[in-house]
């Protein structure tokens, strides 16, 4: 065996070179011999605790093991992969010991990068493993929801709910269902994948990113711009809700996306015609993603929309992550967009999804479009607004991304 393949006992500098390995040879080393990887992650994370390795470097390095046994189907290599997450992991390996500002946003960082390795774990072992291979890993309750062990098993419950699988096993189900008495939110989602969420994670080519006029108006109808909209659209007032908003833009701001997302919520004082729900409206909006003409040539637009397009724009966007941010993981993705699909129609958080999918039918949902500075028309723009069933409260929803690198402020 290689010194790029580390067994136990192994020089402390050793995980410098086995951090460089090659995929194929520890894809190739986890299929084989899965052991000989834990039990020398086993013996790293000894040296991390004790002060003789650098812990930015083996975090990195058992990180990268537990993804590989993850994706290598076996119920040992499950196991392993679990294990590494939940009890192995440095905490805080990369934290340095400082009081200052600097170290506080340190720690901050390596708790973020852990909730990412964490959730990268839950995804890949749902993709990856066979459902009777994971059920061992759910044969003790929790007692509570803190701590790794219980927060990974609690992601990887919310993978399978969203490739619909999982429900109906017992230990999966009791497990689920403690989760749900101890409050933990992932355990209020549906356990299986709704209608409404037909598009999560999936990829249609030739459906990305809406980012011209053109690819508007040819996936969705265009709503004619009308002089009453524009009447009714100066006599609308705001209403401030900063605990709504917070919720509405979470997809946005929790995903790292350039721009502060815009969440702004407004009242006519009486009900508006579908007819005049349009571009003429939101136009006439104090909004300051319409603020100016910009640099950018085309007219605003507005076209007619659909609650599972908004949810699956909202979920991509946790999901995959700003340019200056990361992706969420498919469970979190969805409880964020069920938050933001939920403000948008100013429901409350009891309200049961399935009521909230049926209610969703009685509004009015539009997709926008402007060409002003505070759009960037480059990695991706998304503006929503939705009428509520009594045709007087509106909810407005705008977010920008761009990889150009600067510092934006909303």
């Amino acid at each position: 065996m290689s010194r790029n393949h580390v067994t136990p006992g192994d020089d402390a500098s050793d995980h410098h070179l086995w951090g460089r390995s090659e995929p194929a040879d520890l894809k190739n080393l986890a299929e084989h011999r899965p052991e000989v990887l834990y039990e020398a992650l086993e013996e790293l994370c000894r040296r991390v605790s004790g002060g003789g390795a650098d812990g930015a470097s083996a975090a990195r390095t058992v990180g990268r093991i537990a993804e590989t046994l993850a994706d290598t189907r076996s119920r040992e290599c499950a196991a392993f992969a679990v294990d590494i997450v939940s009890r192995l992991l440095p905490s805080g390996a990369t934290a340095r010991k400082d009081t200052d500002r600097q170290g506080t946003d340190r720690k901050e960082a390596d708790r973020e990068a852990g909730d990412r390795l964490l959730r990268s774990v839950a995804a890949r072992l749902a993709k990856a493993q066979q459902l009777r291979d994971l059920e061992p890993l759910f044969g003790e309750l929790p007692e509570g929801i803190e701590g790794p062990a219980v927060e990974l098993r609690a992601c990887l419950l919310g993978e399978l709910a969203l490739i619909g699988s999982g429900l109906g096993r017992r230990l999966l189900d009791a497990y689920a269902e403690r989760l749900r008495e101890l409050g933990h939110p992932l355990a209020q989602l549906p356990r299986e994948r709704l209608d409404i969420e037909h598009r999560l994670t999936v990829r249609v080519r030739g459906l990305g990113s809406i980012k011209t006029s053109k690819q508007l108006r040819s996936r969705f109808p265009e709503i004619p711009p009308t002089d009453s909209g524009a009447d009714a659209g100066r006599g609308a007032g705001e209403t401030q809700d900063d605990v709504r908003a917070t919720a509405l833009a979470g997809p946005f701001t929790l995903g790292g996306w350039a721009r502060e997302p815009e969440a702004r919520f407004f009242t006519v004082p009486s009900p508006l015609s579908t007819d005049d729900f349009g571009i003429s409206f939101i136009k006439e909006l104090p909004l300051d993603c319409l603020a100016g003409e910009g640099g950018h040539r085309g007219s605003a637009l507005a076209c007619a929309t659909t609650p599972d397009d908004v949810l699956n724009e909202l979920f991509s966007a946790a999901y995959n992550g700003g340019v200056n941010g990361h992706g969420q993981g498919g469970a979190y993705a969805r409880l964020y967009a069920w938050g933001s699909l939920y403000a948008l129609m100013g429901l409350a958080a009891d309200v049961p999804y399935l009521e909230a999918v049926r209610r969703a039918a009685d509004h009015r949902w539009l997709r926008f479009m402007a060409f002003t500075d505070w759009f960037h028309h480059d990695t991706a723009d998304v503006a929503f607004a939705v009428l509520d069933p009594t045709r007087t409260r509106v909810a407005v929803l705008a977010a920008t991304d761009t990889d150009a690198g600067q510092d934006l402020v909303g």
